[in-house]
């Protein structure tokens, strides 16, 4: 049987106030390393990383040397380190993100780190700014937790999945704006141009995408994705593995529902299975030149 702290429960209507609170507070940390840190293709300099804690934003660059904003979902605590030696932390507590904001801000002013970020959230309807957002005030710390060991258990099959591939491949690393955790393969052909100032650098490049998203919308409880850009005919009818994952016409993704994973015996092979099987699906479909780039 799985062991359940590895891969506990985690039903979207149970959490859903702290999970729209939580995405809104990540994002101000997103955006912060965004305003700090050097441009990086497809979006990689924005990206939020898991570790042993919580989530963090990894090194950001400063005058002073370098300092790192993270989410302690063990202790609680948002936490800012910097080379410098100085440090800070506040409670991670119900409050709203309007405080959340101004909190965070004063931790950065007491340290000497002066910045300034784009208000408006990004990647959902409700784009409150955030010092003015007070309806978003949740925060339930047993499933905040929940929700990064799920990420920790899904980052580690993940790691797995990217050591196998020699060609270009994301870290595994966290998107603030959707709150997905996600690694990206690449064929090293260009991609058709698309619109829009976030989708167009981040699929320059043909990929196959997978990774983990706690739900919503037509998706009715965390669950894995996987899906190819562009999409090569046919993807849909592919049989792919486990046979509880599906094809979502809705989302034209490949989807796994997170409990089909955390109940079965193995939850890290089945995990597994779903990003090997219909990642052999997009790259045979869309002619890769697998031989190159793939150990």
């Amino acid at each position: 049987m799985p062991d359940l702290a590895l891969w506990p429960p985690l039903p979207l209507r149970e959490w859903q106030d702290t999970y729209r609170t939580l995405h809104m507070w990540t994002q101000i940390a997103g955006k912060i390393r965004m305003a700090l840190a050097p441009p990086l293709n497809h979006w990689w300099h924005v990206t939020l990383y898991v570790n042993s804690h919580g989530l963090t934003t990894g090194p950001v660059p400063y005058a002073a040397g370098l300092f790192e904003v993270q989410f302690d979902f063990q202790q609680h605590q948002l936490r800012i380190w910097t080379s410098w030696g100085a440090g800070v932390s506040r409670p991670l507590q119900p409050e709203s993100v309007a405080a959340f904001y101004a909190g965070t801000f004063e931790c950065l002013a007491s340290l000497g780190i002066v910045v300034t970020i784009n208000l408006a959230p990004q990647e959902v309807a409700d784009r409150v700014p955030f010092d003015q957002d007070s309806a978003h005030c949740f925060y339930d710390a047993q499933y905040a937790q929940r929700f990064w060991r799920i990420l920790v258990s899904s980052a580690k099959v993940l790691e797995r999945f990217r050591a196998k591939f020699v060609g270009k491949c994301s870290p595994v690393h966290f998107f603030w704006g959707a709150f997905d955790l996600a690694c990206t393969r690449f064929s090293g052909r260009v991609a058709p141009r698309r619109p829009g100032v976030i989708s167009g650098p981040a699929y320059s490049h043909e990929v196959c995408s997978a990774g983990f998203w706690p739900g919503g919308g037509a998706v009715e409880g965390p669950a894995y994705y996987s899906y190819t850009v562009p999409q090569p005919a046919g993807i849909e009818a592919e049989p792919i593995r486990p046979a509880t994952a599906r094809w979502d016409p809705q989302l034209s993704e490949f989807i796994l529902m997170y409990d089909d994973v955390r109940r079965a015996d193995s939850p890290e092979d089945v995990l597994y299975q779903f990003l090997e099987s219909t990642y052999d699906a997009g790259a045979r479909l869309g002619k890769w030149n697998r031989a190159v780039l793939e150990a």
